[in-house]
């Protein structure tokens, strides 16, 4: 019975070590620190063809460069557990985990032995490496320097972009066809912006975003939704693009998910996609997107030579003047009840102050050509916009030049304010009437949106404010409570001039609509 029993532990031991052998990680137990007693087939094969066994340097069995494992090793010399990532000779990466080193006795005497698992995360690392690299490449679409940019048309700077996609398609993503088209928000026509090795007859073909009779570019612009079509030749959606395509792919290019265009490429191989293809085009896609809202917001800006001569000369006055109105009437809280005479001085240099910009756009708009003039009509549509005040509270001063450009073209008349206490100020010395909108960043430098809120209500019912954010950044919830305390007009940066208007239209027809029922 002695016998059968033993005989049945040296089976199921034998049993115990197959299953080990062909486990798909590796496996090798380490004697006295990194010399390796015993391994699996998986470690084994990742050894090459040399003869690797028993008796051999861990490290060097898998071709791992010293810098990538000192503190690894030292690990295992002191029978430490440890977890790393180690990267061989040849780019190849393992994830390496160690267990505590135990003793054992030997022929030659008594030995510590260590556990060691390891995996094989070559692929994941490297995907993770280039959706970073196409990441940072779409970062670099529309990266140019003040001074680039002044050197530069309109027409130039699109041909920049344009080159850059192509480039990065072709270089990162390795996709030889593609087009882009553009969505017309009014029409619902999809205009080509690129294309690259496409067929004549496609870069011209009449396309609206449509779910049918408009191809895969008009569905996916239509529902919002990613598209593979693996075999051209089988799928009822697709339209010829390039010649001989046998599957293509097209993803939308998503602002604020937003559909504002596609982006498709196409391959000559049946199922020539695969989901991590489809993946890196959606990150690149987005990049595309904001660069193109960057380029869109470039080109709005862009007026005749005179008129930008003139917003030049508001925008260098702009903010000094909003930092005089701001420090006087700063001054004027302290003084009120002290001083009259001081009180009515302050109250001429704010006078005096806002006066300088509106001298400024009136002399512009005489001096402006006709064409210029066009621009400033266009962009001054909404009668609902003319004349209305606007605070914009934003530490940054970019954000504070920009709203004075963007917003007084419509004929807003722009304050901005640095922090909440200034904006404070600012109401509280104007009165009830003071502002029709204000908007205000979530995260100022002395207190969030949310808290300028509760302090804007002691001087303001409703408060007609506006809150910005950076997409997806709200630390402080401020958005959630303010959206509780009714306020749900957001603007998410960076959001197109049209964005911008909408919003601060909605809020001055709030604030009117208000304003027109009688009190009970």
């Amino acid at each position: 019975m002695a016998s059968a029993a033993a005989s049945d532990g040296s089976s199921s031991q034998e049993q115990d070590r197959e299953v080990i052998a062909h486990l798909p990680d590796g496996v090798a137990v380490l004697e006295n620190g990194t010399t390796i007693h015993w391994a699996n087939q998986r470690f084994a094969a990742w050894c090459g063809d040399k003869e690797r066994g028993p008796g051999c340097d861990f490290f060097a069995a898998l071709d791992l460069p010293s810098q990538e494992m000192a503190s690894f090793r030292d690990a295992l010399r002191g029978g430490q557990p440890a977890t790393a990532t180690l990267r061989t000779s040849a780019n190849r990466y393992f994830d390496v985990q160690s267990s505590v080193a135990f003793p054992v006795t030997t022929d030659a005497g008594q030995a510590m032995r260590t556990v060691v698992s390891v995996r094989d995360v070559t692929h994941a690392m490297l995907e993770q490496q280039k959706r970073a690299a196409i990441h940072a490449a779409g970062e670099r679409l529309a990266d140019l320097s003040p001074g680039e940019l002044a050197d530069m048309t309109i027409d130039e700077r699109i041909e920049l972009l344009k080159s850059n996609i192509i480039h990065y398609s072709k270089d990162l993503l390795q996709f030889d066809v593609l087009e882009i088209r553009l969505l017309d928000k009014q029409t619902g026509r999809l205009d080509k912006l690129l294309a690259e090795g496409m067929e004549p007859e496609a870069e011209a073909r009449v396309l609206y975003a449509r779910p049918e009779g408009n191809g895969v570019t008009g569905y996916v612009a239509a529902t919002g939704r990613s598209y593979t079509c693996a075999d051209t030749t089988k799928d009822p959606l697709y339209l010829e693009g390039c010649k001989g395509a046998k599957s293509s792919m097209t993803v939308p290019l998503l602002l604020h998910d937003e559909v504002i265009g596609t982006f498709n490429v196409e391959s000559p191989e049946p199922g020539g996609f695969s989901a991590t293809d489809l993946q890196f085009l959606e990150i690149f896609s987005r990049d595309v997107a904001a660069a193109l809202n960057t380029l869109e917001l470039l080109v709005a800006e862009k007026a005749s030579t005179a008129a930008e001569s003139i917003e030049a000369i508001h925008g260098a006055v702009a903010l000094p003047v909003d930092d005089i109105l701001n420090d006087a009437v700063g001054v004027m809280e302290r003084y009120i009840g002290h001083d009259a005479d001081v009180v009515e001085r302050l109250q001429r240099i704010l006078k005096n102050a806002r006066d300088i910009k509106q001298v400024i756009q009136r002399v512009g708009e005489q001096m402006a050509p006709s064409a210029a003039h066009a621009q400033r009509r266009q962009a001054a549509r909404r009668a609902s916009l003319a004349g209305r005040r606007i605070l914009v509270v934003d530490s940054d001063e970019q954000v504070r030049a920009a709203a004075h450009a963007l917003l007084e073209r419509c004929g807003c008349t722009v304050e901005t304010a640095r922090d909440g206490a200034e904006a404070v100020s600012m109401v509280r010395a104007g009165g009830s009437d003071a502002y029709d909108v204000i908007i205000s960043d979530i995260r100022l430098p002395d207190m969030s949106g949310h808290q300028l809120l509760l302090r804007l209500q002691d001087i303001l019912t409703p408060v007609p404010l506006i809150l910005m954010t950076g997409f997806g950044y709200d630390p402080g919830h401020s958005i959630v409570k303010a959206r509780q305390a009714g306020i749900d007009l957001v603007l998410f940066k960076p959001f197109r001039i049209d964005q911008l208007i909408d919003t601060v239209e909605k809020a001055v027809l709030r604030r009117t609509a208000t304003a027109a029922v009688p009190p009970l």
